[in-house]
């Protein structure tokens, strides 16, 4: 009977030695090693070819629609929904949207099939084989080292101009454990970036971030000075916690992959809820984002345990002086001291003793206010409207504090007439 199903060359080389062990030609051994069958397998075949000849070694459903493939209305539907909101996204996440918004369940593998039939993704190639780079084993507990940076993109597309985004993610468990939008990476959004995170979780042992210049001094006269410290450097000095500077972006690896997720993943959420602010991303971030975020890619530390060090009560009470932008002045003749502009008059009562060419510490808090110290004393001052007149050396030699007003009364020692020994013989 002739057979309508498509029959291979493959199919006519195994009838052939079939062919040859049934006239005897070959021993069923002989016959197993050339069709890479069991010798069971192949005594079944030999009673199909008797039986209907070369169309019994083609399958039957050769030729057919598979049993598993997908109905045209589903994949009708899945491309009229990934062409309309999510011809951008990438295959693994428009499956998971697909699943979270519409509940239509599709893998990433057959959703990456479908989009690149529809010309809406491009495989990636290969990668070639370069230059051997060993990994770098993660650190064992939670908060042992936090890596830290800040990436400018179109996190709201054209919906509102370019940011920046601070991240800080651990390195035992790729947790991202705080993300803020700010509009630059200096030194206040840094600041700010911090004091949230050690008054939320504490401080971590160590910070692992690049070579920008809040974070180091790249200033080509200071780079030999171990005792140049940047605002960021010394606040961190401040509250015990090691800063490590990369010396590539391959080596802070963790924290620059997260951000090529980022810039995929959290722009299409944010265009998915029409945000357009940075408060109302920051709120989103905090209570959306990171918790599903971090449930689906964080892993599980080596070591149990959280290395988080909570604040003593006297870094809970000096955070507006860590996380302040600090500047050294010098006492001038008049007692004044400038700085960025302005003249500072220092008052006549001070805490404690002031002379001319004291250094003392401008400390410009977040809130933007000035506070001068000498040997953590705050002093009192005012900010003069117009630069005061020179004095001349000599006039005021010190500010001192202010003088007690007891008064010693009449029958205390100081008020008693001098006697000596010898005076006192002699009355005798």
């Amino acid at each position: 009977m002739p057979s309508l199903l498509p029959v291979t060359h493959r199919d006519m080389e195994r009838y052939d030695i079939l062919q040859r062990f049934i006239r005897q030609e070959l021993t069923v051994q002989q016959a197993a090693t050339q069709l890479h069958r069991s010798i069971r397998q192949v005594e079944r075949l030999r009673i199909k070819v008797e039986q209907n000849g070369l169309p019994g070694l083609v399958h039957k459903n050769r030729g057919k629609p598979s049993n598993r493939a997908m109905n045209p209305a589903l994949r009708h539907d899945i491309e009229r929904l990934v062409r309309s909101r999510y011809h951008d996204f990438g295959p693994t996440f428009a499956a998971e949207k697909l699943a979270e918004a519409h509940h239509v369940v599709v893998s990433k593998e057959k959703l990456r099939q479908l989009m690149t039939g529809w010309g809406l993704w491009r495989p990636h190639p290969r990668k070639q084989p370069g230059q051997y780079h060993a990994w770098r084993e993660r650190k064992g507990s939670f908060g042992e080292l936090v890596q830290f940076d800040g990436s400018y993109h179109a996190w709201f597309e054209n919906r509102a101009p370019a940011a920046c985004l601070l991240a800080a993610i651990d390195d035992a468990t790729g947790r991202v454990v705080r993300l803020t939008f700010e509009d630059w990476e200096g030194v206040l959004p840094s600041f700010r970036f911090w004091r949230g995170y050690v008054e939320e979780r504490g401080k971590p042992c160590a910070i692992y971030l690049d070579r920008h210049s809040t974070y180091q001094v790249n200033t080509k006269l200071l780079l030999d000075d171990p005792q140049a410290l940047t605002q960021f450097e010394r606040a961190m000095c401040d509250l015990d916690v090691e800063v490590i500077h990369a010396r590539s972006p391959q080596a802070k690896g963790r924290v620059e992959r997260l951000f090529e997720t980022l810039q995929d993943r959290l722009v299409k959420e944010l265009r998915l809820r029409g945000v357009s602010t940075q408060a109302d991303a920051n709120r989103f971030l905090a209570e959306e984002f990171l918790p599903s975020f971090n449930a689906k890619f964080a892993v599980v530390p080596r070591t149990a345990g959280d290395l988080h060090r909570p604040l003593a009560e006297g870094e809970q009470n000096r955070l507006d002086r860590i996380f302040a932008v600090r500047e050294t002045r010098v006492v001038t003749n008049d007692f004044t001291v400038r700085y960025q502009g302005t003249w500072l008059q220092l008052a006549p009562e001070q805490p404690t003793l002031v002379c001319r060419g004291d250094r003392v510490e401008v400390d410009e808090w977040m809130n933007g206010s000035l506070h001068l110290f000498l040997r953590e004393w705050e002093l009192r001052f005012v900010a003069l409207p117009e630069r005061p007149p020179k004095v001349a050396v000599g006039q005021v030699t010190a500010l001192t504090r202010e003088r007690p007003r007891w008064v010693p009364p009449r029958d205390h020692p100081w008020r008693r007439p001098f006697v000596t020994h010898q005076q006192k013989v002699e009355t005798a």
